[in-house]
Formats: structure tokens, sequence, C-alpha cells
């Protein structure tokens, strides 16, 4: 073949893709593409809240945990942005969300690997050929112009999409809106004379507080339904946060899939859950609300499932939901429904074509190598690695920032076969499992 072909070819850009691209531009003889259908990086644009803040501390960049001195940095960022005092007189290990999508678009603007408006619309496999080889074929969304690249390894980082409630996924987009639109549609829905925000995670609560800022004269009427028990702060102690590391992973990884799949809804708390300081910020201005207006215009309400909504012919939307607890169903009107509901993995069509060929652990987890290879059947030299939809694999830090570095590093000395950076361990202080096991 006379066609360029790469040593690695990522799908998908979002941070954990863009984290390994910088990393392999320091990197000689990794020769690695990079291709995403947007035109230009975007790091969950619809939150991008004023004064809402990055869940982890600035060190989770997309290169420090790998290599400090790295010049894709976000400390190196500040200084060439001559914003190094300013952070240093901030005083704060947490980052503006809008700086951080600041900082991750900085650095994709550098790196030629990076290539945007290209959707990967098929991955041919080449499985029978004496120099095995993936055929990446992409289309431009606009122009629909299509480019082949070759590539000897794979990493699919296509991310996740909205989860939208069944009963809710009928219903138009422009009055029912998922939290990552949620910044297009904001004043319309402070516009609005009803305005229901499902959920009860971090960006629920921001969504919340938000809403509840910009309030004019009380208007409008602010409904916060979730169907978990309450509105509970996220775990932050420093013991629990060991979890988020390396040494976590190696311990979840080696137990079998039953007992991770147990294993996950234990440490909720650790991955759900409101910051401390969000939950302060709502309560205190509900209480100033309540000194000047009496009760402030909203509803705030667990134990609350959304089950279904349809339109009404004054165009709002009535809204059943069900009370889990006392087992009372009711419902209310409303003009905008705000889900903040999650997200689930983003799996493209043509991935369908690969699961014959690969092992499963359940009828909807692909087994994964502890590098993060999906396991095929018959063993092969061209590898495809991902970093899309590992929770059950490699436990709750699957989407942590801090930890997709670490991943990176993994996947990087893999395909170079040596150690290009060093893999951290013993980064704790407690002990996850049994050290010393009988034989």
């Amino acid at each position: 073949m006379n066609q360029r072909r790469y040593d690695l070819i990522g799908i998908g850009i979002g941070p954990f893709h863009l984290g390994m691209a910088a990393l392999t531009e320091e990197v000689g003889d990794i020769d690695a593409l990079f291709l995403d259908e947007d035109e230009e990086f975007q790091w969950h644009p619809g939150m991008l809240l004023e004064g809402a803040d990055l869940q982890v501390p600035f060190l989770a960049d997309l290169v420090t945990f790998a290599d400090p001195t790295n010049r894709f940095s976000f400390l190196n960022y500040l200084h060439q942005h001559n914003r190094l005092y300013q952070f240093y007189f901030f005083n704060r290990f947490d980052i503006p969300r809008r700086e951080y999508n600041d900082y991750a678009q900085w650095v994709a603007h550098q790196l030629y690997s990076c290539q945007f408006a290209r959707r990967v619309i098929d991955v041919i496999d080449h499985d029978n050929e004496d120099d095995p080889f993936y055929e990446v074929v992409t289309e431009h969304p606009k122009t629909k112009v299509q480019t082949v690249y070759y590539a000897k390894h794979v990493s699919l980082g296509t991310g996740s999409k909205p989860a939208v409630p069944e009963g809710l996924r009928h219903l138009p987009e422009n009055d029912v809106i998922h939290s990552s639109r949620f910044l297009d549609s904001k004043e319309t829905i402070l516009n609005s004379g009803h305005a229901v925000v499902l959920g009860s995670g971090q960006s629920a609560a921001e969504l919340f507080l938000e809403l509840l800022q910009n309030q004019r004269y009380t208007q409008p009427h602010i409904s916060w339904l979730t169907r978990s028990s309450g509105f509970f702060q996220l775990e932050a102690g420093k013991i629990g946060l060991e979890f988020f590391s390396p040494d976590f992973v190696d311990y979840f990884y080696q137990l079998p899939y039953e007992k991770r799949m147990d294993e996950i809804p234990l440490l909720t708390r650790l991955r759900n859950g409101v910051e401390e300081q969000t939950l302060h910020k709502i309560y205190d201005l509900l209480y100033h609300r309540s000194v000047e207006n009496g009760e402030p215009n909203v509803t705030i309400q667990g134990h609350t499932e959304a089950l279904k909504a349809e339109k009404l012919e004054n165009g709002r939307y009535r809204l059943h939901c069900r009370e889990w607890q006392e087992e009372e169903t009711f419902s209310t009107d409303a003009d905008k429904i705000i889900l903040s509901t999650g997200y689930k993995p983003h799996i493209p069509d043509w991935f369908t074509k690969f699961a014959d060929k690969i092992e499963w652990e359940d009828d909807a987890n692909y087994k994964v190598t502890r590098d993060y290879q999906l396991v095929f059947k018959t063993a092969r030299p061209h590898r495809f690695f991902t970093l899309t939809d590992l929770l059950h694999s490699h436990g709750i830090g699957a989407t942590n920032l801090a930890l997709s570095v670490q991943r990176n590093v993994t996947i990087i000395n893999t395909i170079a076969g040596r150690t290009v950076y060093p893999e951290q361990r013993n980064t704790v202080f407690q002990q996850f499992g049994v050290k010393n096991k009988p034989e």
C-alpha cells in the first residue's frame, strides 16, 4: 500500500483524545491522527455558566499527570495568556469551566493531529491481510466529501450523548431541553411561566441556581424535581477521593464482573451529588428571597419520578409524575422542561459490525483489557482501544479527567511497546484488597 498508515487513529475529540493527542505530539515514533465531526473543540458548551467551576483541580489538565513539564499544561496556558499572576491571586485549586474550555481549545488549535469536520461513517477491519489494519472512512458534515485514512490501531472516543427519559422523547427539543443545550434556551426559559428542572446532580443544581438568580419579579416559577431521595452533597473527603486513583482501578478491574456491577451503586456519592458550595448558594439565596418576598416562587421535591408529558392545546405541557415513597401520582403544567438526566455512552452505528468479533461481559457490556483494548475472539496485532463505556470494566473513574491522563499513558506505552511515560502506582494511603494473598 502506498497510502500513509498511521500508528493510531482516534475517533472523537473530547478531553480524553485531546489529551492523548497532546501527549503523542511529544513522541517521535508514534504517528497519530484524531478525527471529530464538529467544526471545533467544544466542551459541554450548553453548561458553560458564568461562575460554574470544574469539579476537579486544575492539575487534572490534559497532560500534567503524565508529564508536568509538557508545553500543553494548564499552567503554561496561563503563562502564555499572561494570566499566571491573576491565577496566583485567584488562589484556588479549581478553575472556571469556561476557562477549561478555552484552555482545551488553545491546545486543539496547536495540534495538526486533531482534524475537525471529519465525521467517521465507517471503520473497515482488514483482518485477513498479512499486515492487518483499519480503514477509517470520514465524511465532511456539510460538503459530504469523503476521505479515507488508514491505521494500525484505532481508539474509540465518541463519548456520550444526552439521556432522555422515555416518556419525554417524543416532545419538541425547544421546550424539553437537555442540560447540554441550556445556554441556547436560557432566555426563553426565563420568559416562561413555569420551568421544571429534572435531576439531582451538580448540573441540575447549577441550572436551578442559574434560573433562581435570574428570576425577574419572582418569575418564572421554578420546580426542581428528582427521583432520588433528596438533594445531597457530593462526597469530597480526601480518603474517599482516593477511589479516583490508578490503584483502585487495578483493584476494581480484577474483580469478577458481578462484583464490579454490585460495587458501582455503592460508590454513587463519589460520582453523583452536589458540591457543598453550590447547595449553600441555593439555600442562602432562597433564605434572602424569603425575607423580601415571603415564600420563594419555587418547588423543590425529591422521591419524584417524571413518567411522561403531553402537550396541551394552550401550548403548555402536562408533566405526569409519581412520588414513589407515597406511591401517589400527580401532574403539573409547565412551559419548559429542563433535563439534567445525565448521559449514556455514544456507540456509533458502524460499531455493530464488530459485535460478533468481540467478547462480551453480558448482552450490553463488551469485555475490555486492563490496557483498554476490546477483547476479540481471535487474537490480533492491530488493536482496538476504547475510551468510551468503561464504567463496568474500570469503575467510577472512567469519566474522571485526571484518570484519563493515566489511561492515555497506558495506551501510548502499549502502542509504543516501551515506557514513554511512567505509569504511577502506590498513589494512595489506603489499601484496596488483600496485598499478600495466601497461595
